[in-house]
């Protein structure tokens, strides 16, 4: 039975077989006892997405009161859903993201709280995820913004839009005429500034 650890672009947090590009963790919400998540779905404003692979460490996944850890099928879906790289375990990658993230917002020397400041406020409306207008017509988009259709979220990567599940994308059947953007603004201006997010194959294929 997979544990309740893969996330969607929604930010919701769901059980799946498939496995995922990406961890991360939004600090403690789970019960080692039973490695269950708890009713909260974060505990910090700092949602990170790491490496599944650092300097050896292992971990026992929900096996200690330390961080939860989550998975992402890839960058551009923790993006989505309001995670950003952590200064820790993806250094470099960080540091590009926060140089693109301040071209793109116009600011200079923000630190990482600052960031998790702003996107804090845009990946939630209450408990739930907060939906965007968009700001472009949808083939503009850069590569890597994700967009929500109804139930469906999306993937923009060369001006096509790719159906996201938890095993990867697949080109869009129906026309996309009314989404709406997942991805926060503010992370969205830093791939307009030329920040890459790492895709899923499935959609570079």
């Amino acid at each position: 039975m997979p544990l309740q650890n893969r996330v969607t672009p929604l930010g919701e947090i769901i059980a799946t077989p498939h496995r995922g590009l990406f961890t991360g963790n939004r600090g403690i919400i789970h019960d080692p006892a039973t490695k269950t998540l708890l009713s909260k779905r974060w505990s910090s404003p700092a949602w990170l997405t790491c490496v599944c692979e650092f300097r050896g460490r292992r971990r026992e996944v929900m096996g200690g009161r330390s961080w939860t850890e989550l998975f992402f099928l890839d960058e551009a879906t923790a993006f989505a859903a309001g995670h950003r790289p952590c200064f820790f375990c993806r250094r470099d990658d960080a540091n590009r993201f926060r140089a693109a993230w301040e071209r793109g917002n116009g600011v200079t020397h923000v630190s990482a709280p600052d960031i998790d400041a702003v996107l804090h406020r845009e990946r939630l409306a209450g408990r739930k995820k907060r939906l965007h207008a968009l700001p472009t017509p949808l083939g503009k988009l850069p590569d890597g913004a994700m967009v929500q259709q109804g139930a469906e979220s999306y993937l923009i990567a060369q001006g096509q839009a790719l159906l996201w599940s938890p095993a990867g994308y697949r080109k869009a059947q129906n026309p996309i005429e009314d989404a709406m953007l997942l991805t926060p603004p503010s992370t969205l201006r830093a791939l307009d500034d030329g920040y890459r997010p790492v895709l899923h194959p499935s959609a570079v294929a």
